[in-house]
């Protein structure tokens, strides 16, 4: 009964600590982080509708990105979303994919 106490206790400190944490990531980390999310939900969403990785892959190649990196950045959100064997919803993907982005620009910081 303890360890689930102690448990609850960290899990809510940790929470309470990611908006104060968040504040220190730059807007234009949190808008690629956003960008990121974004095509990880749609890869997820593709990905459940059968829709095939290499059709998804041509797609993204032929948009056009307002930044250089943005095209092989897009594929390899895509091929490891597909890669992936979850079967979540596009937007908790969406979510997981942000929330895990910030945690990875506070660490690199």
């Amino acid at each position: 009964m303890r360890k689930v106490g102690f448990g609850v206790a960290a899990f809510i400190l940790m929470v309470a600590a990611f908006p104060a944490q968040a504040r220190s990531v730059s807007k234009n980390d949190q808008q690629v982080c956003k960008w990121g999310a974004g095509i990880a939900g749609v890869a997820q969403q593709s990905k459940l509708s059968g829709t095939t990785l290499y059709s998804a892959r041509k797609k993204l190649q032929a948009k056009k990105y307002s930044k250089p990196w943005m095209s092989k950045m897009a594929v390899g959100i895509t091929e490891q979303t597909y890669k992936s064997p979850s079967r979540l919803k596009p937007a908790a993907v969406r979510q997981t994919y942000y929330e895990g982005c910030i945690q990875h620009d506070l660490a690199r910081k």
